[in-house]
């Protein structure tokens, strides 16, 4: 027989045990009800109150005369919920979408997998056009169509075309809105706090459908519509300078033809433009295909300027009193630095000439021989070679209001010494390396009195207009006058300048540049290509626009040593586009009329007799054109491209 045993220790520890998961228990729920009370009902009301965005409508892009460049607009988006189609239906819904919406078979069986894959939710087209979402919007009011939806979507529509088929008008210059709502490249990304304003955010109470609760609302962001932009552009003025780059572009065979129309006064640009351009109605396309295409050449391609460079080289001259336009100049045709050679384009000497002459035939020795007359060594004449170049902008950005700007290459002779090879170099526009926005700002002093401009695009945004930049006196109104008329006597005393550049009864002038072009790769200069620029100005009684042009790697035909032939050269380009700008701008002509490019000697123009140090550039012959001339082409130099 068992004894007996006493349970009482056990019922003790069970005891105990009960008593403390008691007090455990007891003290956490104490905790959860009083400690973490507040901290409980804030999830709840974060579960239950959850914020809904409105998006602000984005601002519009107007053009200087209120054409509308940019706005937005509102498309349909079509939404199925494929769960709640019964199954007998969704093939033939599939097939009047498919007829709808236009599909190829392939499309059309990616949609009805769509609907077959019973998903909750699907998205299965956007931006539909009015009469896709008014047939669609019928079939859902007669019940051929069930369980989808129609949600209008922001698009941002560019709606001008340019001036080459397959274009939006400036689109380099306007950029893009993504599918994010972010502006991209151009005005749309610079302002692109501006223009997408504030969204309206609203908190509020949501049932288990998720639908707000009434009278739970609180607005936390009152949200604030997008300002709308206007630019200095003249859309007028754009489209045809588009066309006419697009023409030099495709003539020329060149990578890129851009153009700048500027007002001389004030930095304000009328016309900015570069070929290719590009759809910003379809960006997507282009950036699966050419996506260099949205970089704007204008401000964000650096090139070797060639001989346009001889006039910032004559405003060091001039504005120190060390020549002036009737010092004579020993131009030998070729000059020997060291156990270096630089050549005039055409290797023949013209013997002691004025400097103004100089410039006006684009001599490379006559330009080397004047910018080492700058200091009394190559160090001091580097020097005041550079600050000139500093003064005017060159080496770093314009403060053009746009993004992607580049500053340039430029080497500073104190801190990297120029040897006597490289100021006479850079005397005519080799081993430095700009934008042709900088070369547009750098001109515009020597026509409007020595102010540097500030280049900009903007007017107004928000109906506040943009405030003008300090336009900082760079050089006499004395000095600037003479440049003027050295720019004048370039396009009237040299026979080819004149016979494809002066307009009848305008006052206008200019200086050409042709660059070879340095292909690090082969280590060598880039056979057959070269980059012609004109920067000039036009005007009536003064000048008042500076038209700045380039043609990137142009093919031209090469007759014999420094005579080309081109189908369009840069200085018919500049006049082609002050034709459009006094057209579309409404510039009258000054009473007494310009001399007559049809007066020009036909001997003047032949190839025998040109003298030119840019190799001459001239249009090809056509049934009413003279016969060819000498091109504007740098002759090969020691100058191994931009530093």
């Amino acid at each position: 027989m068992l004894g007996r045993t006493d349970r009482r220790g056990r019922l003790v520890v069970v005891l105990a045990v009960f008593v403390l998961l008691s007090t455990v228990a007891g003290a956490r729920l104490a905790y959860w009800q009083v400690s973490a009370h507040d901290m409980l009902v804030g999830m709840a009301q974060q579960q239950l109150n959850r914020p809904s965005v409105e998006p602000a409508t984005r601002g519009s892009i107007y053009d200087s005369t209120g054409v509308l460049l940019a706005t937005t607009v509102y498309r349909d988006q079509l939404v199925a919920y494929p769960a709640q189609i019964p199954t007998n239906e969704r093939a033939p819904i599939a097939a009047k979408l498919a007829g709808i919406l236009g599909l190829d078979p392939t499309a059309a069986s990616t949609l009805a997998g769509q609907l077959n894959a019973g998903t909750q939710y699907a998205v299965l087209a956007n931006q539909l056009t009015s009469q896709q979402s008014a047939t669609v919007q019928a079939g859902l009011d007669d019940g051929s169509l069930t369980e989808l939806a129609l949600l209008p979507q922001p698009v941002r529509v560019y709606p001008n075309p340019g001036g080459a088929p397959g274009t939006t008008l400036a689109s380099q210059l306007l950029g893009f809105v993504n599918a994010n709502g972010q502006g991209q490249y151009g005005i749309e990304q610079q302002y692109q706090s501006a223009l997408s304003g504030q969204p309206r955010i609203v908190m509020a109470e949501r049932d288990v459908m998720g639908n707000p609760i009434a009278d739970t609302e609180v607005v936390t962001q009152a949200g604030m519509p997008g300002q709308n932009v206007q630019l200095t552009i003249d859309a007028g003025l754009q489209l045809s300078v588009e066309k006419e780059l697009n023409a030099a572009w495709i003539a020329d065979g060149a990578t890129t033809a851009s153009a700048i129309v500027m007002n001389a006064a004030t930095g304000a640009v009328v016309a900015w433009a570069s070929e290719p351009g590009y759809n910003a109605n379809d960006y997507e396309a282009v950036a699966r295909t050419n996506p260099s295409a949205f970089v704007d050449p204008l401000i964000s391609r650096v090139f070797e300027p060639g001989s346009v460079m001889k006039m910032l080289t004559a405003t060091a001259a001039i504005s120190r009193k060390v020549v002036t336009p009737n010092t004579l100049i020993d131009d030998s045709g070729v000059m020997q630095i060291g156990s270096v050679q630089i050549a005039d384009a055409d290797r023949r000497p013209m013997g002691m000439i004025p400097f103004k002459t100089v410039i006006a035939y684009s001599r490379n020795v006559g330009a080397a021989r004047v910018a080492a007359m700058l200091g009394k060594t190559t160090d001091a004449a580097s020097a005041v070679l550079y600050q000139t170049w500093r003064q005017l902008g060159i080496g770093q950005p314009t403060g053009v209001n746009l993004p992607g700007e580049l500053p340039g290459l430029v080497t500073n002779p104190a801190t990297t010494p120029w040897m006597p090879i490289d100021l006479a170099n850079h005397a005519f526009g080799q081993g430095v390396a700009v934008t042709l926005a900088q070369l547009a700002r750098a001109y515009a002093p020597m026509v409007n009195g020595g102010r540097l401009v500030t280049p900009h695009v903007v007017e107004d945004v928000g109906g506040q207009p943009v405030p003008e930049q300090a336009a900082p006196q760079v050089m006499s109104a004395a000095v600037s006058a003479t440049l003027t008329s050295m720019m004048r006597n370039t396009v009237t005393a040299v026979p080819w300048y004149a016979a494809w550049t002066l307009i009848p009864g305008y006052n206008v002038g200019g200086k050409t540049g042709t660059a070879q072009i340095w292909d690090p790769k082969i280590n060598n200069w880039i056979s057959n290509k070269f980059d012609f620029s004109f920067i000039g100005y036009l005007g009536q009684k003064k000048p008042e626009y500076v038209i700045a042009v380039e043609i990137d790697h142009g093919t031209p035909d090469i007759l014999a040593q420094g005579i080309f032939q081109q189908d369009i050269t840069s200085n018919e380009l500049f006049r082609r586009i002050a034709r459009d700008a006094i057209q579309t701008l409404d510039l009258a002509p000054i009473p007494a009329a310009s001399p007559s490019p049809s007066k020009t000697p036909a001997k003047a123009a032949s190839p025998s007799s040109a003298r030119g140090t840019e190799p001459r550039s001239t249009p090809r012959p056509t049934a009413t054109a003279a016969p060819p001339w000498s091109g504007e082409v740098p002759a090969p130099t020691a100058s191994p491209g931009p530093p």
